[in-house]
């Protein structure tokens, strides 16, 4: 059985090891076989008795970590470091000490590259190892978490034999990793789907000609039989119609009898595990240092969050505003490196390899999420069924109010995520996932492939694939609070994005439709048509649709000499039946005290929607040209309402943090007719009151009003 053995002077000397890291005045103990256990005589010593030995830490500070790991998943070393109570030094130090290893740093002596494409690269980074160097027999194989080295022996035996361990920080094996392969983990996260699910063997092969092919055929169509071909157009825009309306009139009941969730803290486990969340950012530069005050608020042992911040390598402005300020330890950049495709599932897959967590979440970077969100989502899946593989969020705007756009953007949102999305769920049908405020356990998002990087609306296209290989995505009730566009033109070349992801991602699941149909099953199959088809169908041929209401009015229509009456008063009746379906989801959705403003407003969608037929053709031109284009939406335009929203994620909690006054040194406050003041252990120290109805009454911003940082004294 191959082992773990002591770097031995002259395994060091063929390995490239400085003397003074491998002298035989330091003789390492023996350590046991990998996989035998651990003996008595070789028993490792605990990391805290090491570590007061050495001074490094302070006692009480070892006793809080040492408590705080019993009731997480977070091993010591990661809560003393993020909790920055020791030195990344000195805690190598004292694994070198505890394991009897040598440290190493694989950035001044880069690894033998040979052996890092034994394993792969991405493994050695979801693995935690790096195989260095060879010494004759004997292969030298760094980790920065010595504790989980024997999981990986058998495989690591296999390959290399007898292998010596050696040590160095997650930083470290991270950046040796990348600066080697680079290049290799970008096409990785490229082509990480597999080539059937995948759109990206979509452009040039399907797209184009079958885009030309139907351009064609209808200009045809309408110069050679103009009424026949406008008959068939609306024959199939009514069908769609139909569909969709009972769709969504069938989601507002089913999400009208839903249950609220019960949230208790009760649920909570035992054992909270580490959750990673990736933000891309792209030519973000106004608005990240907004998103890292707001993550700070983030209401979650820092030690088990892990929030990466993905950035392009040429994304220069973006990274220099990010590098001007120091981030907290459980917050890091990623820097993607530079290729031909730039999407933001590109980015998400390329990070995935670098996260820490058992839960992987995605927000944007304009959000601004509610700060007991990750506990939400904590409980949420410590309870759910081991087949609830994703959660999602609700999403809502701060800048609703800004003109009638963003109103009539935020009513839209509200229906889709407070009536659609929750109804398609209790259906049983797919759920099309939003681009944030989404959870995922990551070994189901590991094991179907993440995200598609050549899809523009990767979202919904995991959506289905999740339901493909047999996972369901639930809603969940927290809300993270974006900036939506508030112009004509960057509305629709955002809404033409997801238009042209939603035609390829039906295009590309319906490359074999009984394959599909066998996945999905009949009713799933035909509530992806609906949603996909239909809704594309309806904002390109809304037109057609529209013209008939030239017949109400008594004007001449093409199709005129071939309709009866009883057919126009059909349509009508159908017209006014849709009109209905989208005011009372509208109306349903808004009925909330966050909404109810935008009560008003509801009828107006019907001036709102016809701009979703002019993004359908933006869409369908880009889908021939260019199907992978990312027509990016810029964020950071509506700079005080952003600036309100720092205290947005406040006002949207349910169930406030009830702080001990022994743990914090704000003074509470009372006010008139208050039952009590939830106080907040975040860095931005804020508070809400409550009346004795639970209703919201005043939000405090305590540095502001005292012109200090008022700490909470948390651990």
């Amino acid at each position: 059985m191959s082992a773990v053995e002591p770097l031995s002077s002259h395994a060091a000397s063929w390995a490239g090891i400085s003397s003074d890291h491998a002298s035989n005045d330091d003789p390492l103990p023996r350590l046991p076989p990998l996989g035998g256990g651990r003996t008595e005589r070789h028993a490792v010593p605990p990391l805290g008795q090491i570590l007061l030995e050495m001074r490094a830490v302070d006692p009480m500070h070892l006793l809080r970590a040492i408590a705080i790991r019993e009731r997480s998943e977070a091993p010591l070393d990661d809560i003393l470091l993020a909790r920055g109570w020791i030195d990344e030094h000195a805690l190598l130090e004292a694994r070198c000490r505890q394991w009897g290893c040598r440290a190493i740093d694989p950035v001044s002596q880069p690894p033998d590259p040979r052996l890092v494409d034994e394993i792969g690269a991405d493994r050695c980074l979801r693995l935690g190892i790096l195989p260095w160097r060879r010494a004759g027999a004997v292969t030298v194989v760094l980790t920065f978490r010595p504790d989980g080295f024997a999981s990986v022996q058998p495989e690591l035996g296999k390959r290399f034999g007898r292998v010596v361990m050696a040590l160095c920080r997650r930083d470290q094996l991270e950046n040796a990793v990348i600066d080697l392969r680079g290049n290799a983990l970008v096409r990785i996260a490229e082509t990480c789907v597999p080539e059937p699910e995948s759109c990206r063997g979509h452009e040039g092969q399907s797209a184009r000609p079958a885009g030309v092919a139907a351009i064609l055929a209808l200009a045809a169509g309408l110069a050679v039989a103009p009424a026949a071909t406008i008959g068939l157009l609306a024959v199939w825009a009514v069908i769609t119609l139909i569909a969709t309306t009972g769709l969504k009139l069938a989601c507002l009941v089913a999400a009208a009898g839903r249950r609220p969730q019960r949230d208790s803290s009760a649920d909570q486990p035992t054992r909270l595990p580490v959750v990673s969340v990736m933000v891309p950012l792209f030519r973000e530069d106004d608005i990240a240092p907004r998103l890292v005050r707001r993550l700070g608020r983030i209401d979650y042992p820092k030690e088990l969050l892990d929030i990466l911040l993905v950035v392009e390598e040429d994304d220069c402005e973006t990274r220099a505003v990010l590098g001007r300020r120091p981030l907290p330890g459980w917050m890091r950049v990623v820097t993607v490196p530079r290729g031909a495709l730039r999407t933001k599932p590109r980015a998400l897959n390329y990070a995935l390899n670098l996260c820490r967590g058992s839960i992987i979440g995605v927000w944007d970077a304009e959000d601004a999420p509610a700060p007991d969100q990750i506990r939400k989502v904590v409980r949420h899946f410590a309870t759910a069924a081991p087949e609830v593989a994703c959660l999602q969020g609700i999403l809502d705007f701060y800048n609703a109010g800004h003109n009638w756009l963003t109103r009539c953007f935020a009513i839209e949102y509200a229906a889709w995520f407070r009536a659609v999305l929750p109804g398609l769920a209790r259906l049983g049908l797919v759920v099309p996932l939003g681009g944030t405020t989404l959870f995922f356990r990551r070994s189901v998002l590991e094991r179907i492939g993440a995200w598609d990087a050549h899809n523009v609306t990767e979202d919904a296209d995991l959506g289905i694939r999740l339901a493909r290989h047999g996972y369901r995505t639930e809603l969940i009730d927290t809300v993270t609070q974006e900036e939506p566009n508030a112009r004509p033109w960057p509305w629709i070349r955002q809404r033409s994005r997801w238009q042209k992801g939603y035609a390829v991602t039906w295009a590309t699941h319906m490359r074999s439709p009984l394959r599909l149909w066998r996945e999905l099953g009949a009713w799933k199959f035909m509530g992806v048509q609906i949603l996909f088809l239909g809704s594309l169908s309806q904002a390109a041929l809304a037109p057609v649709l529209w013209s008939f209401w030239m017949l109400a009015l008594g004007l001449p229509h093409p199709l005129s000499p071939y309709m009866p009456g009883w057919i126009v008063v059909a349509l009508t009746g159908l017209f006014l039946l849709a009109e209905a379906a989208n005011i009372s989801a509208g109306l349903w959705a808004t009925r909330g005290s966050p909404h109810r403003h935008l009560m008003p407003w509801v009828p107006t969608l019907h001036l709102y929607f016809p701009l979703a037929a002019l993004s359908s053709y933006k869409a369908l031109y880009e889908w021939i040209t260019r199907p992978f284009f990312w027509d990016k939406t810029a964020h950071g335009k509506l700079t005080a309402q952003a600036d309100a929203a720092e205290l947005l994620p406040v006002l949207v909690l349910t169930n406030p943090v009830h702080v001990p006054m022994a743990e914090t040194n704000v003074t509470r406050f009372r006010r008139p007719h208050a039952a009590r003041l939830h106080l907040l252990p975040t860095a931005a120290d804020c508070c809400h009151v409550e009346d004795g109805s639970g209703a919201l009454r005043q939000a405090v911003d305590l540095d502001r009003l005292s012109g200090q940082h008022v700490g909470s004294g948390l651990p």
